[in-house]
C-alpha cells in the first residue's frame, strides 16, 4: 500500500508522514526532496508554481512508487489531476487528506521556516486546492500523534 499525505504546505504532511511511516515500517518519500532545481528556485523566490512546473516533478514521484510495495509520501498534490498523475499505475494507495483552518495553517507556517516554501504562498496553496471526494479526511488541529492515530486506524494498520 502507498500511503499519500496530502494538503497545503504546514498542514503537518512530513511530520504526520514521518511518524506513520516511523510507526508501520515503510519508508517515508518527502515529495518536496524531488522538486527540480528550477521550482525550488521558483518557489524560494515567492512564486507559486504552475501546471507545467509540476508535470515532470509528479512524473518521477509516479515512477518512484511505481517501484514500492509499501510507503508513505508527503506530497500537497492539491488539484484532482496532480493526484491521478502521482498515483497512475499505482495499484493500491490510500489518500489522506491534511486538512485545517487557514488560520490555524498560517499559525503554523509563521512558526516555521521551510527550506524553501515561504509563507507568503499560503493563499495560492488554498487557492489551487481541490479537496479530493474520495479520501481520508484527517483534521489536523488535533495534536500529532492523534493525527497519527487517526491515520493508522483509517487505513487499518493500528
Amino acid at each position: 500500500m502507498i500511503a499519500v499525505l496530502m494538503g497545503v504546505s504546514g498542514a503537518g504532511k512530513t511530520t504526520i508522514g514521518r511518524a506513520v511511516a516511523e510507526r508501520l515500517g515503510w519508508r517515508f518519500i518527502d515529495a518536496d526532496d524531488h522538486h527540480p532545481p528550477a521550482n525550488v528556485a521558483k518557489m524560494a523566490a515567492g512564486i507559486a508554481l504552475e501546471d507545467a512546473d509540476r508535470w515532470p516533478w509528479l512524473d518521477e514521484l509516479n515512477r518512484l512508487l511505481r517501484g514500492e510495495e509499501h510507503a508513505v509520501v508527503a506530497c500537497s498534490a492539491l488539484k484532482d489531476a496532480y493526484r491521478r498523475r502521482l498515483l497512475a499505475g499505482v495499484d493500491d494507495w490510500r489518500l489522506i487528506f491534511l486538512e485545517g483552518s487557514k488560520a490555524l495553517i498560517a499559525s503554523r507556517l509563521a512558526a516555521r521556516k521551510h527550506r524553501y516554501m515561504p509563507a507568503s504562498l499560503l493563499d495560492s496553496q488554498f487557492a489551487t486546492l481541490e479537496p479530493p471526494a474520495q479520501a481520508i479526511r484527517i483534521d489536523v488541529a488535533a495534536p500529532v500523534e492523534r493525527s497519527v492515530d487517526a491515520v493508522l486506524a483509517a487505513i487499518g494498520r493500528r
